[in-house]
């Protein structure tokens, strides 16, 4: 720590006798400084000193002042037990009063709110209100203080209390100390705003420090001062505390208590106030005499540096160990976050020294080496050894088993026990020590010496042994990695590079301060001044940057730089002197220059250089470092070929001394005379790689390989340029380019095209599937027509397209070329044109099956029944046309429409009947089905009126005509199961109402009572049940009017019959009527032999002759 006075005043009154300074006030801009002195407040530029203005409003001494946060007033109070608000502009606009004198002010952080405390009470005040709130206290205040959120305000008493009390002046915490009243509190202060916990620093005369949570709750112990403190204020935003008092001194501390040193000494009298300048290092000083100091502290930087360990001094207390190499670049000395690891010495420290695992650290009295160990993942420093002495020295070096202290120019060496081994008195000043490590316990290091000396010694050697001496003094020198070369930094601001050995000087780089090599590169080193880095290689001109600050380290491609309070860590590519290298083609070192850090592009020039000049090795691992797998691909291919044919050669030498070389060279000096220079096919590859490809097919053609030209360019559907590299004129080879030409049009949407070249090149197919799919019907007929018929497998894809294209006339066109009658016929009835097809199957009839069915099926499909039937009997598929009627017939049923139902029956009956007649094999199942379906037409034809009359609110039938329909069906499906959707329900149920109201009462108390033995439905359930109740009330007869009567032997029959609808004498069946269902007086009968059918319509015509009975009989069914 260093203290820099700035400048002095002591202001006086009339006497010219200074009076105390009781206190002092930033504002907090630090534009104003406010100094209490006898009965005035003196405003001063606090940036020199300058005395602004003088304000007089005060009767008494000014004992306190206090600006507000935001800066716009401040506050005065005095003797004469006055406050008064002034403005920033020093202008007094409000004045108020206590009954004592006014002993301190603190205005609230973070709201306008004063805080005035007197002898025996205080006042808070505030803008907004009209009245100061006064409260009365047991004690003399001497000081108060506001935590940094303003909440509470913590008052020091004369009996060594502490009060801590809300805004609104209510007591919340009482601390009672140990000393009472012999221990006044004179001073104290809460702790910074950044801060976590709020803690209160107190002062008392009893010569403590003391430290007290919010609570109430003492921190630590009380740190014992050896003076009154009669002023303490916290300093650098909170880290440090400074103290004043009856020792005359300015004292800093850290903020836990520990003494760090003295930033003033006066013999003005004791310290009475202090004020530290907001965010500045600057301190003013008022004391007992009138006198005010105003001083500047610096810190100095304390600080270790191996390799990319970096080590450092905390706060003054602490020592925090950071690796640059991590992902941190920036460091600040003065912060602390979660990637350093931390050692609290409480103690100052004043020098740091790192070497491997270990860390040494000088405090004020110690030196405690640790060393860094890692248990259970967690990394930590410990220590080891302590050498309870005070040294002083002006560096200090850490080793394995050795401390060495430099003192001028006395070097000393110690055991981690601290007893001296060896002293070293050299001939001139250290100016620099560095270790450049060695075996444990015979490290060696490196001295620059005040008289240019350099001189290597050895921990365990009494001798040093000079390396070299320059004219100038060495303020700084660093060691390549390999020991081999030694860089050196001069007073006259020269860096000198010397080679160890030779002891020559190699180059020199002006304006350098301090300079460090590459720890992973012999030829790399850095250096820094006058605000630019410089990185240098070998002997090539250095690259200039601009950086501000001392280099202290180079690792890689990173910089470790010092900058005042913070080590940077700066990444620097190192693209510069790979390319210096490249221009050399030194491959080699370009590769290791560019494994420190270079950006991508970087490595892929290095890479393509080095494939350039076929230096396959670096070309490798440059393609390995990008992770480009084509080029390394590339490299593997062109390494086994090279290798392959150089093996070849080998194995062919017929001379029993040859050896590879002269292989090579055969096989070089054959390659020239051909005009093959160097490896032309692989460079033809390295072009090609690179997309150079009008270079790389030069060299194809040039190493004899033109063919890798031609299918390269047709790769690249570069198809015209393939065409110049063809040598040969074989036509297949040309079609086959122009089919890969044909191929890419199509997959570059250019199909047209592609079809066109796909024709030239005679595949037809190709260009016929991307003619069709794009619909080019002109395009098509184009080339059918062209096609020979002989070409079927072309002509039928062509009139495949043409068919889905809907253009049938071309399509039947490319058929008729093709000789393909029946794919012409099925053409036709795919588009069902059936005049066409019906032509053409009267000139083909061996197509008929083709044509017929499938018009049958159509008609069928468009309710055409009876065209359908004739359609399949033409195409001889009979079962089909009886299959037709049969679905017809069941769709019917089941959608319920009978009536249709009967009259597909009747047709099903007429057509198994011409089947009979025509095919006397299945004339007796014909039959059978013939007298089926007749009779399931009656019963569906009959059933329909009875379902529309159940169904149906209103029918078209008289009753007679219901009645005897009803009969008629109840005789159909007596004895049997009915039909499908024939309800016997519906059937009885109409009988039995129909009876009832022509007077059959008998007939329909039966069908009630039939009725009552089925399933009924529910809507029949309650006129049933009504029914069969109402009908016993009527008598239990059928009126003979209803009876049928028999026309053949003239017996009454009963309106049911159990024998069915015949007689029941002669049981003759009774013939009906279709439209009323009335018994017709029609009697059949049967023609003897030799009687024709003429003959007998004449004989029935005939009414005169009467019948003879050898002429006619009855017909007897039973006989």
């Amino acid at each position: 720590m260093r203290t820099t006075p700035l400048w002095a005043d002591q202001p006086k009154d009339n006497s010219q006798i200074g009076k105390c300074i009781y206190d002092i006030a930033f504002k907090p801009d630090g534009t104003q400084l406010l100094v209490a002195t006898g009965n005035k407040i003196i405003v001063y530029d606090p940036t020199d000193g300058t005395l602004v203005q003088t304000l007089r409003a005060h009767k008494d001494t000014v004992y306190c002042l206090g600006y507000s946060k935001d800066g716009k007033r401040f506050a005065s109070g005095s003797a004469d037990k006055c406050v008064i608000i002034w403005t920033d502009k020093l202008t007094g606009i409000l004045k108020y009063t206590h009954n004592e004198s006014i002993q301190c002010l603190a205005y609230n952080p973070v709201s306008p709110q004063l805080a005035s405390c007197a002898v025996n009470d205080f006042g808070l005040w505030a803008p907004e209100q009209k009245s100061v709130n006064k409260h009365k206290i047991s004690n003399r205040i001497t000081c108060c203080s506001w935590t940094s959120d303003g909440q509470y305000l913590a008052l020091g008493l004369f009996s060594g209390v502490i009060s801590i009390r809300s805004k609104l002046g209510e007591e919340k915490i009482k601390i009672e100390r140990p000393g009472g009243s012999l221990s006044p509190v004179w001073s104290l202060k809460w702790n910074h705003k950044d801060d976590t916990n709020d803690v209160l620093t107190v002062c008392d005369w009893g010569q403590t420090l003391s430290f007290y949570h919010l609570n109430g709750k003492q921190i630590g112990k009380d740190a014992k001062l050896d003076y009154d403190p009669c002023a303490v204020q916290y300093y650098d935003q909170g880290k440090y505390l400074v103290v004043g008092g009856s020792n005359k001194k300015t004292c800093l501390y850290s903020k836990e208590g520990y003494f760090l040193g003295v930033i003033s000494d006066s013999s003005s009298g004791w310290v009475w106030c202090i004020a530290c300048k907001p965010d500045s290092n600057v301190v003013v000083v008022g004391h007992q005499d009138g006198t005010i100091t105003c001083h500047l502290v610096t810190f100095q930087t304390v600080h270790g540096l191996y390799r990319d360990c970096y080590a450092f001094r905390q706060n003054l207390t602490n020592v925090v160990v950071q690796r640059l190499n991590s992902d941190i670049k920036h460091i600040d000395l003065d912060e602390d976050d979660g990637s350093k690891l931390t050692i609290k010495c409480n103690d100052l420290v004043k020098r740091i020294s790192v070497y491997k695992d270990k860390l040494a650290v000088q405090l004020s009295d110690r030196i405690v080496i640790y060393q860094h160990e890692t248990k259970d993942g967690e990394s930590k420093y410990v220590p080891v050894n302590k050498i309870l002495k005070k040294f002083e020295c002006n560096l200090l070096v850490v080793c394995s088993e050795n401390i060495i202290l430099c003192q001028e120019s006395k070097l000393s060496c110690f055991s981690m026990d601290g007893e001296k081994q060896r002293d070293w008195s050299l001939e001139a000043n250290i100016r620099y020590i560095k270790v450049i490590g060695g075996p444990s316990g015979r490290e060696g290091m490196l001295l620059g010496l005040k008289n240019g000396q350099v001189l290597q010694i050895f921990v365990d050697n009494p001798f040093p042994i000079e390396m070299l001496k320059i004219k100038s003094s060495i303020r700084c020198l660093d060691l390549s990695m390999n020991r081999t070369k030694l860089a050196i930094i001069c007073d006259n601001s020269t860096c000198h590079v010397y080679d160890i050995e030779s002891k020559e000087l190699l180059f020199e780089e002006v304006n350098a301060n301090s300079v460090a090599w590459n720890t992973q590169n012999e030829d790399m080193l850095c250096y820094s001044g006058k605000g630019h880095l410089g990185i240098k290689a070998a002997g090539f001109p250095s690259q200039q940057r601009r950086m501000n600050g001392f280099v202290v380290g180079y690792c890689g491609s990173r910089i470790f730089c010092l900058h005042v309070h913070a080590m940077r860590a700066v990444d620097v590519p190192q693209s510069a002197p790979m390319y210096q290298y490249l221009d050399r083609q030194m491959y080699e070192e370009a590769y290791q220059i560019a494994c420190l850090g270079v950006t991508e592009s970087d490595w892929h020039n290095l890479s393509q250089k080095a494939l350039e000049d076929l230096n396959f090795n670096v070309a490798k691992k440059a393609f390995t470092r990008i992770r480009n797998l084509r080029y390394l691909e590339l490299v593997q291919s062109i390494e086994v070929r090279s290798r392959i044919l150089f093996f070849f050669l080998f194995k062919t030498c017929q001379a029993g001394n040859s050896c590879i070389t002269s292989c090579k060279q055969n096989h070089l000096i054959d390659r020239q005379k051909r005009g093959e220079n160097k490896t032309d096919l692989f460079m033809g590859d390295i072009h090609a790689y690179r997309s150079e490809f009008a270079e790389a097919a030069k060299y194809y053609k040039k190493a004899g390989h033109s063919q890798k030209a031609v299918d390269m360019y047709t790769d690249l559907r570069m198809f015209e340029l393939a065409k110049e590299y063809v040598e040969t004129t074989d036509p297949s080879e040309r079609k086959q380019l122009m089919a890969k030409q044909a191929n890419w049009a199509k997959n570059t949407n250019e199909p047209r095209e592609a079809a066109k070249m796909y024709l030239a090149a005679g595949e037809n197919l190709k260009a016929l599937d991307i003619i069709g799919e794009n619909g080019w019907t002109d395009m098509l007929m184009d080339v059918a027509r062209k096609l020979d018929k002989a070409d079927r497998e072309s002509l039928t894809k062509c009139a495949y397209y043409l068919k889905q294209l809907q253009q049938y006339a071309y399509c039947a066109e490319v058929f008729n070329k093709m000789g393909d009658r029946k794919a012409h016929i099925l053409l036709q009835v795919e588009i069902k044109n059936w005049d066409e097809a019906f032509a053409l199957v009267e000139k083909h009839p061996e197509f008929k099956d083709d044509v017929y069915v499938p018009y049958a099926q159509w008609l069928a499909e468009n309710d055409k029944f009876e065209e359908a039937q004739k359609a399949f009997h033409k195409a001889g598929r009979i079962s089909d046309a009886l299959h037709v009627l049969e679905q017809l017939t069941e769709n019917a049923v089941n959608e319920c429409r009978f009536n249709d139902a009967g009259y597909y029956y009747w047709m099903l009956s007429m057509q198994c009947l011409d089947i009979a007649a025509e095919r006397t094999p299945k004339k007796v199942e014909m039959l059978k089905k013939f007298k089926k379906y007749q009779k399931l037409a009656e019963i569906y034809y009959v059933y329909h009126s009875i379902q529309r009359y159940t169904d149906e609110p209103f029918t078209s039938h008289l009753p007679e005509a219901l009645f005897n329909i009803a009969r008629f069906l109840l005789h159909c499906i007596s004895g049997s199961t009915a039909p499908r959707g024939v309800s016997k329900v519906a059937t009885l149920y109409a009988l039995a109402k129909q009876s009832r109201s022509l007077g059959a009462y008998k007939l329909s108390r039966f069908a009630y009572d039939k009725l009552h033995t089925l399933k009924l439905p529910m809507r029949f359930q309650d006129l049933i049940d009504l029914g069969s109740v109402t009908i016993r009330s009527k008598p239990y007869h059928d009126s003979e009017d209803l009876q049928p009567m028999c026309y053949r032997c003239s017996t009454t029959n009963p309106l049911l019959n159990a024998q069915g609808s015949s007689c029941i004498n002669c049981h003759q069946p009774f013939v009906y009527s279709f439209s009323s269902f009335e018994v017709l007086p029609l009697v059949e009968f049967t023609l003897e032999d030799g009687i024709s059918d003429e003959e007998a319509c004449r004989l029935i015509d005939s009414s005169s002759k009467p019948p003879r009975s050898d002429e006619w009989k009855d017909n007897d069914r039973d006989a």
